[in-house]
């Protein structure tokens, strides 16, 4: 690879834009993520404006970036309504990279920037934690909270408190009300700091903490083929970034902000799946029964057949109209959205499945699945016999093939020891959901097994033996074996 030259050498002088963003992590995700979408922004003279990243912790990237100015190369595959995609994009939207922890003093000054407007971050689900040891004279405070709390007190001070200067803050860390969590630890800082009154009137006043959420699977660097991609690209580029092409983005904010965020960053006029909305949570319920409950319904009978990875899985005809009679069928029916949006949606989702860049292994989503059983399919099924008053074929068997895939009678290595056609594989999940399991299947018995697991309140909330007909179905499936119902 010595013989090509390097993503900047291709690329020469990056034109100079206003730096508008502060972004914390100079991770995967962002890159193939926000930072590219604003690169389209960009490119559509809809923005104007560039990112400027904050390494948020003292090892990370910041260097590389920094050495290869900014740009690096998105590769995105997939399927878009059934058709292949291969998309290549340099990156040209980050102007630089600042380590606080060894250059504070400019990552300080960036509060000085009349045109910063946004502070977008990803510092992992652990990020938005209070760290009560973090103090305001850190340089910089361990913990993220405590990083922007410190920083909009900068800017405050040096902007005298001007309503104007307020940000607008977009964390796609992967927890439920991120915005929410991250200015309840901003404000307790500044409280516990004994920072002044009217500070904490213009954080509450003038800045806006967004809830977001996020969807689009990044792979990463192609550490595996990096080496063909660079010879087909035609340059070196140590940051190249690969991922997938289905991506939606929605972003909830007060009314007056939602209206200043569709001003200010038109990604819907670029063409991007975004929305701007005051209540994100019917985007999360979609994404989590149909997505997410698509793959808690279908990978546990999947692997109980023989498959081993999503693709697989996919392969298989009776396996794939399983899958698509149960979201069409008993899914979708249970929401109240737009329908054309959910079908469009659930396309999507085939889509994805069949991306064969996408290396999904069945046992790695199956970890924990009872309680992602209880939030991705059981709400489906409980949805769908209040409406019809009828159980769900389809969703119904998923439920007697989570209780074959955690058949087991011995614990290992703090797992649950199951057998597929004579070998083994480990059941992960919590200890006291292993225990349970392995006590239920060792009576032997099927019908007092489901009777059993249906009655565990702990698991459900609720005792599914009330539904009717619900544990009788169960059983009759186990009885007859688990096999993808025609």
């Amino acid at each position: 690879m010595e013989s090509l030259v390097s993503i900047q050498g291709v690329q020469g002088h990056k034109k100079i834009l206003p730096e508008r963003i502060l972004q914390f992590g100079e991770g995967n995700f962002l890159r193939a993520f926000v930072d590219s979408f604003v690169d389209e922004l960009n490119e559509k003279d809809l923005f104007d404006g560039s990112v400027v990243i904050v390494q948020p912790i003292p090892h990370g990237i910041s260097d590389i970036v920094n050495e290869q100015d900014g740009y690096y190369t998105v590769v995105l595959r997939g399927f878009e309504n059934g058709v292949a995609v291969d998309s290549r994009r340099v990156v040209k939207s980050v102007s630089r990279a600042i380590n606080p922890y060894t250059n504070f003093e400019e990552y300080m000054a960036t509060m000085k920037n009349p045109d910063l407007r946004f502070v977008v971050s990803n510092t992992t689900e652990a990020g938005i934690t209070y760290v009560e040891t973090d103090k305001l004279d850190d340089a910089p405070p361990t913990g993220f909270p405590a990083k922007v709390t410190a920083l909009l007190y900068e800017r405050y001070k040096i902007f005298n408190g001007d309503p104007t200067k307020g940000l607008i803050f977009i964390p796609c860390e992967l927890i439920d009300d991120n915005g929410i969590n991250l200015k309840k630890c901003v404000l307790r800082h500044a409280v516990n700091w004994n920072l002044p009154q009217d500070l904490l009137n213009w954080i509450e006043n003038c800045n806006e903490f967004t809830n977001t959420l996020v969807d689009r699977i990044v792979t990463g660097y192609p550490k595996d083929e990096a080496a063909t991609l660079e010879r087909e690209l035609g340059y070196r580029d140590n940051l190249i970034v690969t991922g997938e092409i289905f991506h939606f983005f929605a972003m909830e904010a007060r009314k007056e902000w939602t209206q200043i965020l569709e001003e200010t960053l038109p990604f819907p006029k670029a063409g991007l799946n975004v929305v701007f909305t005051e209540d994100v949570t019917p985007y999360k319920q979609r994404k989590v029964r149909i997505l997410n409950g698509a793959h808690t319904m279908s990978v546990l009978a999947a692997f109980l057949m023989g498959k081993n990875s999503v693709k697989e899985m996919m392969d298989d005809p009776a396996i794939s109209q399983y899958l698509q009679r149960g979201i069409y069928d008993e899914v979708i029916p249970t929401l109240d959205l737009d329908k054309d949006d959910l079908l469009s949606f659930a396309a999507a989702v085939s889509d994805r499945f069949a991306n064969p860049h996408i290396k999904h292994m069945l046992l790695s989503i199956a970890l924990n699945s009872v309680s992602k059983f209880k939030a991705r399919v059981l709400p489906s099924i409980l949805e769908y016999y209040k409406r019809f008053n009828k159980l769900p074929e389809a969703l119904t068997f998923s439920f007697a093939a989570l209780l074959a895939f955690y058949k087991g009678t011995e614990m290992r290595d703090g797992a649950l020891i199951g057998f597929r056609n004579g070998e083994e594989y480990k059941i992960i999940d919590d200890k006291h959901v292993l225990e349970f399991f392995k006590d239920a299947w060792g009576s032997g018995d099927i019908k007092s097994l489901v009777k059993k697991v249906c009655a565990n309140k702990a698991f459900w909330d609720t005792d599914l033996n009330e539904l009717p007909g619900f544990a009788e179905k169960v059983t009759g499936i186990l009885i007859a074996g688990v096999k993808i119902p025609c």
